[in-house]
């Protein structure tokens, strides 16, 4: 599609009814002619002279026309050609006021021609039609007051019809241009804003997809190291072993979120992969989440029936990986104690299965901060994978959180 700014930026070499919709400072302002639109309308009132000379040595010299007619028609001839200058305001009345002058006078055929020109120029093709009709009944009409000095009567007839008959095609085809610039102007722009408008999107889904990323890696690592420091926090007499095994279970947490945070801000950058080098978790890598769950001291069990993890494609895996990571750190927020389930099922061509549960916890719920943003991040991207999830309250008071995902054959 052709852009419309280099036109815009010459807006005085087009004729002012493009220009004042291809330059945006002239919208609305009263039309004024452009350089283009003073030398087109200089050229038709000299063709009009020009024309009207030659019909005037015509008319003088025809028989049929007495000497006091002959500067008649000459005057008559002057006064049509001084009015070419109106055209562009009044085409219509123009051409209108044309139909009589041609019949009274030779030396106004320049004149009438360029008025049924502007005519087909710049209106609609139903006024062309009954002025052109009207100018070609006068025809015959006019040449049977002054017959031609050299054509018979029928041929003059023809040739002034078919003369007629170019300049309104003429007209009509400049006109048709005139509107298919426009029209390709509008395609271009309305491309342009839409183009526009995909672009904001794409940069307003990225952003949101860097937001769910973001949360689903750190809120994982960001809870472990609450759990402990709390558990540090209310147990400062606990055994040397736990205070230990919970330190260590900080400071890895504390790397492994700032790898992860590395691994965003590479997104952001512009990279697929991070600066660290590290890969995107797939399904594979869930037998190692629950590993290191395990040893945060959570009781997890993991029931994967998929034969084969690694063949899982990735970014399915990845999905289902970020789901059952969530869904662990809210199992550990929110039911500390109580022993998780997570499940995996499913093959190519039927879809991929996620169900994570847990009972109600045995002891008290301790009161952590959290809006529910992490299930309403997990739904979206279960819907943006095509896939599904529900989640709610179990059946014995704990947590049920299942997610099917598309897995094509």
């Amino acid at each position: 599609m052709a852009d419309p700014q280099p036109l815009a930026r010459s807006p005085w070499t087009l004729p002012s009814a493009l220009a004042r919709e291809f330059d945006p400072d002239r919208a609305g302002r009263k039309a004024r002619r452009t350089v283009r639109d003073w030398v087109v309308d200089f050229t038709c009132f000299l063709i009009a002279v020009v024309i009207g000379m030659v019909g005037a040595d015509a008319v003088g010299q025809n028989p049929h026309v007495s000497p006091g007619i002959a500067e008649l028609d000459q005057v008559i001839g002057a006064l049509a050609c001084a009015a070419v200058w109106l055209r562009r305001r009044w085409p219509v009345g123009l051409a209108i006021a044309m139909v009589p002058v041609t019949v009274a006078s030779d030396t106004a055929g320049g004149a009438a021609t360029i008025a049924l020109f502007t005519l087909a120029v710049h209106r609609p093709f139903r006024y062309v039609a009954w002025i052109g009709a009207a100018s070609l009944a006068a025809v015959p009409f006019a040449f049977w007051l002054r017959p031609d000095a050299e054509l018979p009567y029928l041929a003059a007839i023809v040739f002034s019809a078919l003369l007629m008959a170019s300049v309104i095609g003429w007209g009509m085809f400049v006109r048709s241009r005139r509107e298919l610039l426009l029209s390709l102007r509008d395609r271009a722009v309305r491309a342009e804003n839409e183009a526009a408008l995909r672009a904001e999107q794409a940069q307003r889904l990225a952003r949101e997809a860097i937001a769910r990323e973001m949360h689903d890696v750190l809120a994982h690592r960001l809870t472990l190291l609450s759990v402990h420091a709390g558990a540090l926090e209310f147990r400062p007499d606990a055994p040397r072993e736990e205070i230990v095994r919970a330190a260590g279970v900080i400071r890895e947490s504390s790397h492994e979120a700032l790898q992860d945070l590395r691994q965003v801000i590479g997104v952001l950058r512009g990279g697929d992969t991070d600066a660290s080098g590290r890969p995107q978790p797939t399904l594979a890598a869930l037998g190692a989440l629950v590993a290191e769950c395990r040893e945060a001291g959570m009781k997890v069990t993991l029931d994967s029936r998929v034969t084969d993890p690694e063949a899982v494609p990735a970014a399915l895996g990845r999905t289902a990986y970020r789901i059952a990571q969530e869904a662990l750190t809210n199992a550990r927020k929110h039911a500390p104690g109580a022993e998780v389930t997570v499940t995996v099922s499913g093959q190519a061509g039927e879809g991929l299965t996620m169900a994570v549960a847990n009972p109600a916890p045995p002891g008290d719920v301790p009161k952590v901060p959290g809006s529910g943003q992490g299930l309403i991040g997990l739904t979206e991207r279960a819907s943006l994978a095509g896939g599904r999830l529900v989640h709610g309250p179990g059946s014995e008071g704990g947590f049920h959180l299942e997610a099917w995902l598309p897995w094509a054959p």
